[in-house]
């Protein structure tokens, strides 16, 4: 590379991306590497989101303090300066559009949560959902939208129209084959539009790699800001706090380059499905069970129900009993250590200075339910096995669900591929178990199948049973 300055672009500029890659970069820059150096970020949202935030962000130049706790409660703080550009938030999204476009810009990548994507279990886009639609007719008519599709689709008509060259384009979100089925969704709603030119221009001038992140992020509690300005002097209105624990798993697939983030800690591999696959099952689909059981126990953080003997049987037993044996098979041995990594994923959970909170980890139940949780219902049943303690996740969800139908939650539930209409007559349902388990997008195939139905009846049961004793 010459001595050219080249852009990651970022689109979602929350709290997660700035622990985690926006971490890795200033790793990167920090290390003195002239090759390094010539990379940075820049980075801005496609909707509204965090105003305050965004503009303190743009005040403080993009650089911000991050606060790293340790499960022991040691802290220590650093100031994070790898976001060399923020880009203000217009519905045009002109800025945004502008960065995509200019040929220094070399990847974009996003954090847009795992309902954005709008796609059903086939992999399909989500028609039915009015974002979606909307934005899909904003496009057609060659105007922005806010969906990712929408967004990528507006940034790489203008990188093509200008010459920019070929782009990766990084899913940085918890989606299993995140990179496929990003590339998947954004060719099929380029379809969609009818944009033929830029439909081949994609295929030929874009990668996406699959990705695994990994990091608990949760959202700034108010009391951060002035420990940071205890312990800094700086008054930052836009810090953040993670856990010590960081990674980042990339499929080397990049096709105009990369920065060598090898170099400081990023596993850059040819396959990353086993980390992917051991993340999802193990660690969100765990962390999803404990706040949906503390949120039914009262508790209001996650370290909370870990450290609940009740609970964390639950999430242990799901774990052992039902999630190793389906990835680590005599046919297809895992390649990471389960158990160590189980473990691991428990004492994290457990950490109580984080305070990260039942609210923030039960959102979006009705994407997780196909991502996370399906999968390893499918293969113990494939495979001839109980799925007893994998039915525990469905069944606290329903239970977490009828609370909200009630009015009950302590807190605001938000889910973006909820349909309220869908999610209230499953609670109404004369047997909310059997409509929980003929729920479609949810099961697909298994839907209604009665070896579903019997396991479900049984953990509703069991999550009676342990909701009687709170």
């Amino acid at each position: 590379m010459s001595a050219t300055n080249y852009v990651m672009l970022h689109l979602g500029v929350g709290s997660f991306h700035r622990a985690h890659q926006a971490v890795y970069m200033h790793k990167l820059r920090a290390s003195g590497d002239p090759g390094s150096l010539q990379w940075s970020l820049a980075g801005g949202n496609t909707r509204p989101d965090i105003p305050e935030t965004m503009a303190a962000l743009a005040a403080q130049g993009g650089a911000y303090t991050l606060e790293t706790v340790t499960p022991t409660d040691e802290r220590s703080y650093e100031r994070i300066e790898s976001i060399r550009q923020i880009v203000p938030y217009e519905p045009s999204l002109a800025g945004l559009i502008r960065v995509g476009a200019d040929a220094s810009t070399r990847i974009i990548s996003f954090t847009v949560t795992e309902a954005g994507y709008y796609l059903d279990a086939n992999d399909q886009l989500d028609l039915s959902s009015p974002d979606l639609a909307a934005d899909l007719a904003r496009a057609k008519n060659g105007q922005p939208g806010s969906c990712i599709y929408a967004a990528l689709t507006a940034i790489l008509r203008a990188r093509m129209a200008s010459g920019g060259g070929k782009v990766t384009l990084l899913n940085c979100d918890n989606l299993r084959h995140n990179g496929d089925r990003v590339r998947k969704g954004l060719l099929s709603f380029i379809q969609l539009v009818g944009d033929t030119a830029l439909h081949a221009w994609v295929l030929a001038n874009t990668t996406c790699p699959n990705a695994m992140v990994d990091r608990i992020t949760p959202r700034p509690a108010p009391e951060l800001r002035g420990r940071v300005l205890a312990a800094t002097g700086w008054d930052d209105g836009a810090a953040i706090m993670g856990e010590s624990f960081i990674q980042w798993v990339i499929e080397d697939n990049f096709c105009n380059g990369r920065p060598a983030w090898e170099s400081v800690g990023v596993q850059m591999v040819e396959s990353v499905a086993a980390f992917e696959e051991a993340k999802i099952r193990l660690l969100n689909a765990t962390h999803s069970c404990i706040a949906w059981a503390g949120t039914l126990a009262g508790y209001t953080y996650i370290h909370e129900g870990t450290h609940d003997a009740r609970i964390r049987k639950m999430a242990y037993d799901y774990v052992t009993t039902d999630v190793i044996p389906c990835l680590d098979t005599p046919e297809h041995p895992c390649p990471l250590d389960l158990p160590t990594y189980r473990d691991v994923v428990l004492d994290r959970f457990g950490n109580a200075a984080i305070l990260d909170t039942n609210q923030r980890v039960a959102a979006d139940g009705f994407s997780k339910m196909p991502g996370f949780i399906a999968p390893t219902v499918r293969e113990c049943l494939a495979q001839g096995r109980s799925i007893d303690a994998v039915a525990v996740l469905p069944a606290l969800f329903l239970a977490f669900l009828q609370r909200w139908h009630r009015g009950e939650l302590s807190y605001v539930y938000q889910d973006q591929a909820m349909d309220s209409a869908v999610a209230h007559a499953m609670c109404d349902a004369a047997d909310p178990v059997v409509a929980l388990a003929g729920n479609v997008p949810f099961w697909a195939e298994l839907a209604g199948d009665p070896r579903l139905v019997a396991a479900l009846q049984k953990a509703s049961a069991q999550v009676q049973q342990f909701m009687l004793k709170v």
